[in-house]
This record gives structure tokens, sequence and C-alpha cells, in this order.
């Protein structure tokens, strides 16, 4: 099990601090900011923060990572619409961001959702970490009330929003995906060789019935436990070479999904 404590220091070292860095650019279109930063991976999420007056403040925008420049210490930061705290009942403004605001970023890294296809899993991998780990029951709740039995990347979003889980861990073939609960990008792979003995769908959850909609995306049960994941994996990391490979060396349950990774060679 020695892999699996080094799975979790490696979350809690890396991943478990809040990073914040003031705005030191803005492009033209107000789409993506500039920061300064030591380090950061492509893909971590985290806020906008404006400051009002000196005593007050308020989060204005959604941030991912969208690249880093080791060399000059800088990461161009995407940002969009906030809705995290949307209520009728708060205060609402025409503020914009400006440069000296700050970027929140790993907000939530110390709590995580593991997805794994069954109990004996679930437990070794949950039992050998100190991690805040969120009960999959709580994500089958989220998944019935929103009536989709196949999880969606927004389910996760919604997840991530509502008990503010930054990070989803994957259990697939002998591995361990580390993503970003909201830009679902890849942070971390680690190898977790387990016996895989049954699998329960759409993943291990005390939640014996997830009520689904009329029709719709999500609505279907899901069937196989590896094409989804791999699939809601690919879409937010097509260029993923280590994830290439491992669908790639897949067999024929994964060989339709090669196609959909924008990698040459």
């Amino acid at each position: 099990m020695k892999y699996l404590f080094m799975l979790f220091i490696i979350a809690l070292e890396l991943f478990g601090v809040v990073v914040k860095s003031p705005v030191v650019g803005i492009n033209e279109d107000a789409t993506e900011v500039t920061i300064n930063i030591e380090k950061i991976d492509v893909g971590v999420s985290g806020f906008i923060v404006h400051g009002i007056d000196s005593e007050h403040t308020t989060i204005l925008k959604n941030a991912v990572v969208k690249s880093f420049d080791e060399q000059n210490k800088t990461a161009k930061v995407t940002i969009s619409e906030f809705s995290g705290l949307s209520s009728s009942a708060l205060p609402s403004g025409k503020w914009s961001v400006k440069v000296g605001d700050t970027a929140v970023l790993a907000f939530g890294y110390t709590r995580g959702l593991l997805i794994a296809p069954n109990e004996e899993i679930y437990y070794k991998i949950t039992k050998s970490s100190k991690l805040q780990w969120i009960h999959p029951d709580i994500f089958a709740t989220i998944l019935s009330f929103n009536g989709h039995p196949t999880p969606l990347r927004s389910d996760f979003e919604e997840m991530s929003s509502s008990t503010s889980v930054g990070l989803v861990f994957i259990y697939l073939d002998e591995r361990v995906y580390t993503l970003d609960a909201k830009s679902f990008k890849i942070l971390a792979t680690t190898e977790a060789k387990l016996e895989q003995k049954e699998v329960n769908l759409p993943f291990h959850t005390r939640v014996q019935k997830i009520s689904a909609n009329w029709w719709g995306e999500g609505s279907s049960e899901l069937e196989e436990y590896e094409p989804h994941y791999y699939e809601l994996m690919i879409k937010a990391n097509p260029n993923n070479r280590e994830l290439y490979d491992a669908v790639k060396s897949g067999g024929k349950k994964l060989q339709d999904l090669v196609e959909e990774f924008d990698i040459k060679g």
C-alpha cells in the first residue's frame, strides 16, 4: 500500500495549500488575467477576488490556470462567470476584474471525492489518506436530484461548488487519476495495483437507486464503468499523452475512444 500513501502525500503537499497571487495583467476582452507565481499546474481552478473598499471584497469570476511560463514565473488564467454564490438575497454590483485583484487558486484541495468501482477499492484507497473525503453518497444524491444516473461533467462541477470539494480522484485500470473538480484537468496519475473483483455502477455508493429524467443527456443507466470515465477525462484532456497511452492499451472496450484525442503520432 506504499504507493497509495505516496499518492495522497503528493495531493496534500502539492495541492493542499490555497495559492493567492495578485492580478498583474488583463487581456483586451477581459477573459484572461496574468499572475506572477513560482509554480502552478495547468488546470488548477479557483476564483478572482475583487476589493470593493478597504474592508470589503467579493468573488467576481471563476478562474482556471491556462498556461504557466516557468522561465518568467507567470501564469495565464482564464476567467469566466462565477455563479457559486448566486442568491436573490445577496447584493450584486457591476464590478469588473482589475489589476491588483487577487487570484485564489487550489481552493478546496484538502477535500476530495473518490470515484471507485467497488467498496473494497474505495476503502483501501480512502483509508490510506488523511484527505477529507466527501462520501460518494453525497454525489449520488446530487445525481438523483439532477436525474442523471450517468454522471456528467456538470454534475461534478455542481458537487464541487456545493461541497467545496477541489479534487476528484478516479480509479481506472490500476491507476488513480487526480483531477481538478471544476476544470477536470489531470493533475497527477498514480499506480494503484488493486484487484478489481466487481464493478458497481455508476460507482461505489450506498444509494441503491439514482433517479432518472425521462430524456436528455445523463438520463440513461450507465452500462460500462471504464469507458464513461475515460471519455469524461479525454474531453477535458485531449492532449494528455499519458492518458492516451492508457486508453490505447485498454483493449477493445476503449478502442473507439482513441480517436477522440488530439494527439498526432
